[in-house]
């Protein structure tokens, strides 16, 4: 971690190192959240054969700058019947959970936030703070869509937990480790060696191994579809029904919040997913800083496509937003129960047959 070991020399404190690295992430997320609003624009636009923003900056890139400036001095309304503390403590829960992600995700080799070994089990747990923020905000606003929003919610993303612990088990099996530092480390040199490929395995078990990888990672990006409330599961937030869901209540920074923690969350769980299937920060070609000998380049470039391959993730989730209809309650609770699990508790017991052999 050598952006940490800079910061504690510089400032002869780990305590105050770790604390000032905590917020790294932050100076990522608040940009590239101004950015995926805007670029969802644009790919709605198009998918709409619409322009899209066009006025504030060249091809509307400061719209969004606009808009945050707006909701920033916007009137901080809480309901008359409202319970005042939990109404204001959820958005900041909601936002901590889905901040609480990244102590554990690795941006490069430079940075990766705590380096925990149980990574996968420390982000799954702490989406449970997300969903308690979500309850809160729901019951707190006294409003029946606002509740009836967060307990859709909360039963969705518990239950879409379970297919996405199965696939996170079929990789530890193969991998043996649960640290997306690891993880990442492992599936370096070549894209061939990725684990949606069958990882470092011999060439006969990479053979067997590669459709049911394949399927484990389509049952992962499904599943992490459902936990960030993205079309076609946005059933918590679903305008036609429940007017804007569990914030319809909030205003101002504590919407902005909400906001703020839904793209953090859109693109966790797309770094994520490419953590565990597709290398995290590797490089697929190599890189040009061992090239031409400046290794200082390195974490540069894997940073880079840390970046471009969660933010093409993301641009997967917009496209899905403007490509299929919202599911039902029973629909999505079917897809879970009926599919989701069984083809990944199977999909475990083949891929846990074919490492053993």
């Amino acid at each position: 971690m050598i952006i940490y070991d800079f910061l504690s020399e510089l400032f002869g404190s780990p305590v105050l190192a770790a604390f000032i690295q905590s917020f790294i992430p932050l100076i990522f997320l608040i940009p590239f959240a101004l950015f995926a609003v805007w670029l969802e624009r644009k790919v709605s636009a198009f998918m709409q054969d619409r322009i899209g923003p066009n006025r504030v900056g060249a091809h509307g890139w400061l719209q969004t700058v606009a808009d945050i400036l707006k909701l920033i001095q916007k009137e901080d309304i809480v309901a008359t019947n409202a319970n005042k503390p939990l109404f204001n403590i959820a958005p900041v829960l909601v936002f901590a959970g889905s901040y609480l992600a990244f102590a554990a995700i690795p941006f490069s080799s430079a940075f990766i936030g705590s380096g925990i070994d149980l990574g996968l089990l420390f982000i799954v747990a702490a989406s449970g703070f997300v969903v308690a923020g979500i309850l809160m905000g729901g019951w707190a606003s006294n409003n029946k869509y606002s509740l009836l929003g967060a307990v859709r919610s909360a039963a969705q993303v518990v239950s879409y937990e379970i297919p996405t612990v199965l696939v996170i088990l079929s990789v530890v099996m193969l991998t043996g480790s649960l640290s997306l530092y690891e993880l990442s480390e492992m599936q370096t040199s070549s894209f061939y060696n990725w684990v949606i490929f069958g990882g470092t395995a011999p060439t006969l078990q990479k053979i067997l191994l590669i459709p049911f990888m394949f399927i484990g990672f389509i049952i992962i990006y499904i599943s992490s579809l459902a936990e960030v409330n993205r079309t076609p599961f946005d059933i918590p937030e679903a305008e036609s029904e429940l007017v804007a869901g569990f914030h319809t209540e909030y205003s101002g920074m504590k919407f902005a919040m909400f906001f703020l923690a839904e793209y953090a969350n859109m693109f966790a769980v797309s770094a994520i997913v490419s953590a565990i299937f597709l290398g995290g920060y590797q490089s697929p070609f190599g890189y040009l800083g061992n090239t031409i000998g400046w290794e200082w380049l390195v974490p540069i470039e894997q940073f880079f496509w840390f970046a471009a391959k969660g933010i093409f993730f993301v641009f997967v989730q917009m496209w899905l937003r403007w490509t299929l209809p919202r599911l039902r309650v029973d629909q999505l609770m079917a897809l879970c129960w009926k599919y989701l699990i069984p083809i990944a508790f199977v999909n475990l017991l083949i891929i846990g047959i074919i490492v053993i052999l």
